[in-house]
């Protein structure tokens, strides 16, 4: 057995892909995210995916979008994260991704340099950022009114500042991050430092993942990622490479 097939083999175990380790309760949904970390909702990357581990018929058989979900097992993201020390984002792509407060951490310079990015970035991200600043926690239905926005105007422009972790959204509230985070989460890990964290944690939740999925699949923020950032922590042994193209935590 090459050591791609080991890792490809303890990836089916650990990230529960075979029926026989199928998520059967809330708590034991909430115990695999705390073991790996971090959890897309659907499949649709190397990332660990809650609703591949449920192994439950779909919703509507045969159909795509919501009606593939689990039939009775879809809302456990927004159950999950009503939970102490489990957070909900747009940070995947845009799509849900649930982390610990462990995870969460390492996200907090990345989210705050995003947030001074885009305060800086485009007038329509900063005038919704700076109102939020001001007048607080908002509903859609707020900004809609007190900006006069358009609701396609108001999605579009929301759109971006979610999938980069500026904009957090709690029931019907969005907040920025520095509001739903007040205290930063360590003042001495620099952006730089964050990534490489983020990225081991990411690996190690996966098990093995192509690396073009660590590049361009996992984070929203993948201008952020480089090559060369994934060859300096396969240098330093904190990643491996078992075959070209390929990469696991150490």
């Amino acid at each position: 057995m090459t050591r791609l097939q080991e890792l490809e083999e303890r990836r089916v175990y650990e990230c529960r892909l075979t029926p026989d380790r199928a998520l059967r309760t809330l708590d034991e949904a909430e115990a695999f995210l705390r073991d790996r970390g971090l959890l897309s909702r659907t499949a649709d990357s190397a990332l660990p995916s809650l609703y591949e581990a449920c192994h439950e018929d779909p919703y509507a058989p045969g159909s795509r979008g919501f009606g593939s979900w689990p039939a009775t097992k879809w809302p456990w993201p927004w159950e999950l994260a009503q939970r102490d020390g489990i957070h909900a984002s747009k940070l995947h792509c845009g799509k849900t991704l649930l982390v610990t407060e462990e995870v969460r951490r390492l996200l907090d310079p990345i989210c705050r340099a995003e947030l001074e990015r885009t305060e800086q970035t485009d007038p329509s991200w900063s005038r919704v950022l700076r109102h939020l600043a001001e007048a607080g926690p908002s509903t859609p239905e707020d900004l809609d009114t007190e900006l006069g926005l358009e609701r396609r105007e108001r999605k579009a422009v929301l759109s971006p500042l979610e999938r980069c972790g500026v904009v957090v959204r709690r029931g019907d509230e969005l907040l920025r991050w520095d509001q739903a985070y007040p205290d930063a989460a360590d003042g001495d890990m620099t952006v730089a430092g964050a990534l490489e964290e983020l990225v081991v944690a990411a690996v190690r939740a996966a098990v093995v993942a192509p690396e073009r999925h660590v590049l361009r699949r996992f984070f929203s923020f993948s201008w952020r990622l480089s090559p060369e950032l994934l060859s300096g922590l396969v240098a330093e042994g904190r990643l491996e490479r078992p075959e070209p193209g390929w990469l696991a935590a150490t």
